[in-house]
C-alpha cells in the first residue's frame, strides 16, 4: 500500500485536502463496491501538520491533522495544497514546514504541489530550475517572486522528475488521478474517475485565463495607445496609424510599447480581439464568422488558429465549453 502525506496548514483550501484524501483513499474502492468486487485500498491516506495541530482552512472548517509532520520519516507522495490566503502571509507564516518539503524531497518521496501550493514547493527551493504550473491568475507574481523556476502557467498538470504541479483551485483531482494513474495504473485511473463521475484529462489552463491588459507602466504615451486599442479594437488597425495618435514612429512605439507592456502593438491587439470573442462566445447566439467579424477580423480560419493557440480550444469548442 502506498503512503500518502497531505501537508496541513492554516488557510488551505479544505476541498484540496479533503477531496484529494476522499480520491486516494477511494481508489480501488469505490468503483469495486460498485461491481460487487472486494475492495482492493492502495493508499494510506493522512494528513501531517506540524505538532499535530488542527488544519484551520480558509472555509473556517477545521481538520484534524492524523500526525505530526514531525514524525512522518517517510511516506511515498507529499502532496501541498492550495493556499486560500494571502500569499506572502501563509509563507511566512508557515516557513516551519519548508525543512521538511526538502526532507522528502531529499529522502526520494514524490512532491505535490496543487495550484498556489506552488509557492510553498518554490519557497522550500526545491523547483529551482524545473517545470512547474501554478493558477493562472498567480503566474506573474510567482515569475517575479521565483525567476528560476520554469513556470508554465497554460499547463493544467507538469511533471519533472518527482516533482508534480497542477494548476486551479479545484485541479486537485487532476492530479490526485495522474498520480493513482503512476501508481497504480491506467485502468485503477480510469475506473476511479468513472466512479466519482469525473473527466480522466482536461487539457490545460489557457482557456480559463484572461489576458491580462498590463498598464502598471509609467509611459503615457503608450497608456493612451492602449486604451485607444481597447476601444477601437473592431476596426481595421494599422501600426503607422496607431503611432500617429502619440506622435511617434512606428519604429520607437514598438520599442516603447514592448518595454511597458512587454508585448508589441500587435500582440496587444490580437489579446483585447480574443478577450472580446471569449466574452461574445460565451453570451452570444451569432454564428462564429459574425463574432469573429465583430471583433475585426474577416478570415475565420486565420482567427480560429489564432484563437487556438491562446486558448488550446477553437472558437466553437469554447463556446460549447463556456457558454451560458
Amino acid at each position: 500500500m502506498f503512503k500518502v502525506t497531505i501537508l496541513g496548514f492554516d488557510q488551505a483550501y479544505a476541498s484540496a485536502i479533503t477531496g484529494a484524501l476522499d480520491l486516494f483513499a477511494l481508489a480501488g474502492v469505490t468503483w469495486q463496491r460498485m461491481q460487487g468486487i472486494p475492495p482492493t485500498p492502495y493508499f494510506d491516506v493522512q494528513i501531517a501538520t506540524l505538532n499535530q495541530q488542527p488544519v484551520r482552512c480558509i472555509n473556517q472548517l477545521e481538520l484534524v491533522s492524523h500526525v505530526a509532520i514531525e514524525a512522518v520519516k517517510q511516506t511515498d507522495l507529499l502532496l501541498i495544497p492550495t493556499i486560500g490566503g494571502v500569499l506572502h502571509h501563509v509563507i511566512d507564516n508557515n516557513r516551519a514546514l519548508l525543512p521538511y518539503i526538502r526532507y522528502h524531497y531529499e529522502k526520494g518521496a514524490d512532491i505535490a504541489s496543487n495550484c498556489s501550493g506552488a509557492f510553498l514547493l518554490a519557497e522550500s527551493g526545491i523547483l529551482d530550475g524545473k517545470q512547474a504550473t501554478t493558477h493562472w491568475g498567480y503566474a506573474e507574481q510567482f515569475t517575479k517572486r521565483y525567476p528560476k523556476v520554469k513556470l508554465s502557467p497554460e499547463k493544467m498538470i507538469t511533471s519533472d522528475l518527482n516533482i508534480y504541479c497542477s494548476g486551479g483551485g479545484m485541479a486537485w483531482f487532476d492530479l490526485a488521478l495522474l498520480l493513482i494513474e503512476r501508481y497504480c495504473g491506467h485502468d485503477v485511473a480510469t475506473t476511479t474517475a468513472k466512479a466519482h463521475v469525473i473527466d480522466l484529462a482536461r487539457g490545460g489552463q489557457a482557456a480559463y485565463a484572461n489576458i491580462r491588459s498590463k498598464k502598471y507602466h509609467q509611459d503615457p504615451e503608450i497608456l493612451a495607445v492602449q486604451e485607444w486599442l481597447e476601444a477601437h479594437y473592431s476596426e481595421p488597425i494599422q501600426i503607422t496609424q496607431i503611432s500617429a495618435l502619440v506622435n511617434l514612429s512606428p519604429r520607437t512605439l514598438n520599442r516603447r510599447f514592448k518595454l511597458a507592456t512587454e508585448q508589441n502593438p500587435l500582440e496587444y491587439l490580437q489579446g483585447i480581439r480574443i478577450e472580446a470573442a471569449k466574452k461574445l462566445l460565451e453570451k452570444s447566439s451569432d454564428s462564429p464568422q459574425r463574432i469573429v467579424n465583430k471583433v475585426g477580423y474577416d478570415d475565420l480560419s486565420s482567427f480560429t488558429r489564432l484563437f487556438n493557440k491562446h486558448t488550446g480550444l477553437s472558437p466553437s469548442q469554447y463556446a460549447k465549453k463556456f457558454k451560458r
